[in-house]
């Protein structure tokens, strides 16, 4: 507007209409901005929203859920109690194999307990082996298997440089009979259950059992017989072809019998070496049975 004096303008009463009208949509687009609140202004609403939101409830922010609670920790349900072990068979399943009470069985256990059933058995398979005798009659003979087994023990020995006799092996209930009382004739019965069966209760009536003696005749059934070549060589090698030495030395208060180095008794193979590999003595504590220190 500067430069030409107003006077002299062509204004038009349309003109100053229209300018007039511009001028009061400009002040009322000026009424509509918002201003821009200062920082104390802003301070004080927010002061004044949060009293507001503490004072209406219905208004307030919501509040923050609370952290979810950890659940209680269940205690574990008890561990089921384990079942009881089951209790330890006195052998193990090897000698489930044969009877213990029969008398045709390689396992039958005969001491002063348990007589033979019946009474006066006599083995039906009796035969005489092909080895070194130092007896004849029915002492010459054992039953098959325990012939075959003397048989190989023998020559083995022998391939060794050891020579064994066969000194005593079947012996019938009769024959029993009149050793054992013998020894009761001159001993008396107490000194001679030490020493000899009863009838009926002899390893020998079965066929399972026999005595050896040294080649030369050294010892026989005597105490000094443990120190003899056959003695130590059988007691080292007899489980080898099944046998043992059924009456150890400091045992006799379980087999009932002192110590007899000459004594050999089939078992089986299979037993003999078990035997032998677990360090079991006598029949007895190998198939779980009491002792038999005496008659009852």
């Amino acid at each position: 507007m500067c430069g030409e004096p107003f006077a002299k303008r062509d204004i038009s009463r349309r003109d100053i209409t229209r300018f007039l009208a511009a001028g009061a949509a400009l002040a009322g687009l000026a009424a509509c901005t918002p201003e821009s609140p200062s920082p104390a202004s802003s301070a004080s609403a927010s002061s004044a929203s949060a009293s507001a939101a503490s004072a209406d409830p219905a208004t307030a922010a919501p509040l923050q859920p609370a952290a979810a609670a950890e659940p209680a920790e269940v205690p574990e349900a008890p561990a089921a109690p384990e079942p009881p072990a089951a209790p330890q068979a006195p052998f193990n399943a090897l000698k489930t194999q044969h009877s213990i009470t029969d008398p045709a069985s390689p396992w039958v256990v005969v001491n002063k307990h348990r007589p033979l059933t019946p009474l006066e058995y006599a083995p039906a398979d009796l035969v005489q082996p092909n080895v070194r005798l130092a007896v004849g009659g029915e002492a010459a003979l054992l039953n098959r298997t325990t012939a075959s087994a003397a048989e190989q023990l023998f020559a083995a020995a022998a391939r060794d440089g050891v020579v064994l006799a066969l000194a005593s092996g079947y012996r019938s209930f009769a024959t029993q009979a009149a050793t054992y009382n013998g020894y009761a004739s001159s001993r008396g019965q107490a000194s001679a259950d030490t020493a000899s069966a009863r009838p009926g209760f002899s390893e020998h009536q079965t066929g399972w059992a026999f005595d050896i003696a040294d080649g030369g005749g050294a010892c026989s059934f005597l105490p000094c017989f443990a120190e003899q070549p056959a003695a130590v060589w059988a007691k080292a090698n007899a489980a080898t072809f099944g046998l043992v030495v059924r009456y150890p030395w400091m045992f006799h208060d379980i087999t009932g019998y002192y110590y007899e180095s000459w004594h050999l008794r089939y078992i089986g193979v299979e037993a003999a070496m078990d035997m032998t590999a677990k360090g079991i003595q006598t029949l007895e504590e190998y198939f779980g049975l009491e002792a038999a220190p005496g008659y009852v």
